[in-house]
């Protein structure tokens, strides 16, 4: 082993050990060549869009019915895509081709906009970042959960409670990303993206195989037009703050402009341009996840009807067979893990790159050993596993804590996936003010705040219902 040189995130001019000077291995910024391809980036994509969540759109399905819910599925993939592609335009500032590179989505806003704006772009995108850490280590708990109890319903009968505290499943899911946390930049966990993805398509693919038995056994399709009645047992205000939770949940599913830029930055250099790639990207994964969403919040209501469960596979709609349902929640713990690092390793970007600017030439800071993928130093180590473990506690004491990822993600939705992306679309292209692009581009804007108000007030309503019902550090 051999100390390496500075990772790219900490100098603009790094390069790999050995190859100082040779200009081959440079990008246009002096950075280490991107290797980044079409296919690297959809798979980044699909591992942060395609989460367990999708187990839980057949929940979001009862609530709306099959008008609302198809309609918002539909519309919203529309929206992400169409914003997505304005924000790819501005990884580079000025020509799209040689212009400066954007590194994170915060630096594309101090770029373009500036002002107050950064320092509000930047406080939501980490926060939500890492509640999405704190979210994504609670529900790879219910899923480990979730297998022991699928094998214990098996064994000792549906009637036994069979239950269990997921501390230490948290605990052994941090201890995981630990290791994982090691790997140096975004551009080096592509391997990681490709393996979580294929996790995604093998769990939504089971959900989607059981919620077509259910339904041919049931002899046909569930469920009404307009979802959960009233009369149903659901008082009125049950009704409307489940149906704004709902369709704030499939607004929601498709969020990833939060990490677009970062992923962007892992392409190759032109030609194409970078953001002529990341553009086909987000439309192959935009079509992917929302085949997938369709298929299993469909299906799953179908099956189910009203009585769909919150996770067709952890919320047991589905009791057999255990088997299958121990592979589809051992895939959706491997999909975590890797979507952990995903959403983790921009939060991870930023501040080692503070703390360079801070101390600049700290050995402390600098100095590598590599070990395969990983580039262990003494900051990185112990910054990011002081990082995880704190994930991880937070988990334990809030187990609940889904809920508050949905309220992060209400309050988010709006500012990272719509106004940011359109403001600085107009901003960077001249879009004159109360033209026709302007206008529609607002109106836009506009609509997609009122869904974010929405959304808000019903996950507000979850997490109060939630507090309630848990205990810190339960594991409950």
């Amino acid at each position: 082993m051999a100390a390496a040189a500075k990772p790219s995130h900490l100098s603009g001019e790094a390069v790999e050990a050995g190859n100082r000077g040779d200009e081959a291995w440079l990008d246009d910024d002096g950075r280490p060549r991107r290797t980044g391809t079409m296919w690297t980036a959809s798979a980044h994509i699909i591992t942060a869009v395609i989460g367990a969540g999708v187990l839980s759109l057949a929940w979001a399905m009862a609530q709306l019915g099959w008008g609302p819910g198809l309609v918002a599925m539909v519309v919203f993939a529309a929206i992400s895509y169409y914003t997505s592609t304005l924000l790819a335009e501005c990884y580079r500032s000025g020509d799209p081709v040689a212009g400066k590179r954007n590194y994170t989505y915060t630096e594309a806003v101090r770029a373009i906009l500036g002002g107050a704006q950064v320092k509000l772009c930047g406080l939501i995108q980490y926060a939500n970042l890492v509640g999405i850490a704190i979210g994504y280590t609670v529900a790879s708990s219910i899923s480990m959960l979730a297998i022991k109890r699928a094998d214990c319903f098996h064994s000792k009968g549906h009637r036994n409670p069979c239950r269990s505290s997921s501390n230490p499943y948290m605990i052994l899911f941090g201890a995981v990303e630990i290791a994982f946390s090691q790997i140096p930049d975004f551009d080096q966990i592509w391997w990681l993206s490709i393996v979580a993805a294929a996790m995604s398509f093998t769990y939504a693919t089971i959900g989607l195989s059981l919620g077509i038995a259910q339904t041919v056994a049931n002899g046909g399709f569930r469920g009404s037009l307009t979802g959960v009645s009233v009369a149903a047992g659901v008082s009125p205000a049950q009704k409307v703050w489940r149906s704004l939770q709902a369709f704030g949940d499939i607004s929601f599913a498709y969020s990833y402009a939060y990490i677009l830029i970062e992923i962007q930055d892992t392409i190759r250099a032109p030609p194409p341009s970078e953001a002529a790639v990341m553009k086909r990207a987000t439309m192959v994964s935009v079509a992917t996840t929302t085949f997938f969403y369709m298929m299993c919040g469909c299906l799953g209501y179908a099956a189910f009807g009203a009585a769909a469960p919150d996770n067709l596979l952890t919320g047991f709609g589905f009791y057999e067979p255990f088997w299958l349902l121990d592979v589809a929640n051992a895939a959706i713990v491997v999909h975590l893990v890797g979507a952990y690092q995903v959403f983790v390793q921009p939060l991870f970007a930023f501040v080692e790159a503070r703390a360079a600017a801070r101390w600049p030439g700290s050995r402390f800071l600098a100095r590598e050993v590599r070990v395969g993928p990983f580039a262990l130093s003494v900051f990185r180590l112990t910054w990011r596993t002081a990082f995880v473990c704190l994930t991880t506690v937070a988990a334990m004491l809030l187990p609940f804590f889904g809920d508050v990822v949905g309220l992060l993600g209400a309050i988010s939705f709006w500012p990272l996936t719509v106004y940011f992306p359109v403001e600085m679309y107009i901003k960077q292209h001249g879009v004159r003010r109360w033209s026709t692009r302007w206008v529609c581009l607002q109106t836009l804007s506009a609509a997609c705040f009122l869904v974010s108000v929405a959304g808000a007030v019903g996950s507000t309503a979850g997490v109060v219902g939630a507090v309630k019902l848990h205990r810190p550090f339960s594991g409950y």
